[in-house]
């Protein structure tokens, strides 16, 4: 199995930027399409983005779609997720999650390794 681990969540103001990383280990990375989900307080986790195995396909929720872009280096085993122009609405812990089946999936339940998510506040 995979092991994530998430870092590069923190405090900025609205309109600002934050780069998020994924570390996975255990496994080599190029073997799962990857995605990105959020839980805000009190919400359900949200689908954000999603990658393929390459990299070459994505997806994004419409909420984010053009402000947040996903990547992935698979020699480095590491997905990232560059967030741009950001909103007090887009507070959440942040989670990447591995899906060795399905490919740029939306629901939660179509991923099968979930890192321990980073806080990710915007304040007004």
């Amino acid at each position: 199995q995979v092991q994530l681990v998430e870092s590069g969540g923190g405090l900025v103001q609205a309109g600002g930027s934050l780069s998020l990383s994924c570390a996975a280990s255990g496994r080599t990375l190029s073997m799962y399409h990857m995605g990105w989900f959020r839980q805000g307080p009190g919400k359900d986790r949200e689908f954000v983005a999603a990658s393929s195995r390459s990299g070459l396909n994505t997806k994004y929720a419409d909420s984010v779609k053009g402000r947040f872009t996903i990547a992935r280096d698979n020699d480095k085993n590491t997905v990232y997720m560059q967030m741009n122009s950001l909103k007090p609405e887009d507070t959440a812990v942040y989670y990447c999650a591995a899906d060795a089946a399905f490919g740029l999936g939306v629901p939660p339940r179509e991923y099968d390794y979930w890192g321990q998510g980073t806080q990710v506040t915007v304040s007004s």
